[in-house]
């Protein structure tokens, strides 16, 4: 079968100084954003904040709420399906909601994070085999506290 001749051959009868037809424009690159070359990444540290946030329920010392809300921020850019089941999510979402609408924290969740601190520093003090190693502990868990309290509470409503 004969290959049909493209713009920059000459016909039969046609002269070389025939003006040559533009070939088609490709269409222009869509913009990429920034977090659409690393959707992987994002995606990975999505899903691995909520396991730690998991196992942060049942492992004292390990923190629940700021893997939760770490996993919420990265699935927004690398996972869909998870952003919308965190924010849908019974226990998960209202937390989430309040935080990204006001950076507001229950106080609630402010008295029972407090509380897990203070029984960890208590743990702490008890097998500790240095003074330095439980006070340098507490001392970074009251300085969490103490920013947890400035938080505003969520809205009423």
């Amino acid at each position: 079968m004969p290959v049909p001749p493209t713009s920059a051959d000459p016909q039969p009868g046609q002269d070389a100084e025939r003006t040559v037809a533009a070939p088609a424009a490709a269409p222009p690159p869509e913009p990429t954003r920034p977090q659409a070359r690393f959707r992987w990444a994002w995606w990975l540290l999505a899903y691995t904040s909520l396991g730690l946030g998991i196992v942060g329920i049942v492992v004292p010392g390990l923190p629940t709420v700021p893997f939760v809300l770490l996993s919420a921020f990265a699935a927004a850019r690398g996972s869909e399906r998870l952003h919308v089941r965190l924010h849908a999510h019974r226990q998960f979402g209202p937390m989430i909601r309040d935080w990204q609408a006001h950076g507001a924290v229950s106080r609630r969740a402010k008295r029972l994070a407090v509380s897990m601190m203070a029984v960890c520093a208590v743990i702490m003090i008890l097998t500790s085999p240095k003074w330095w190693m439980w006070a340098s502990g507490i001392a970074i868990m009251t300085a969490v506290a103490i920013w947890l309290w400035r938080r505003p509470e969520p809205p009423r409503g």
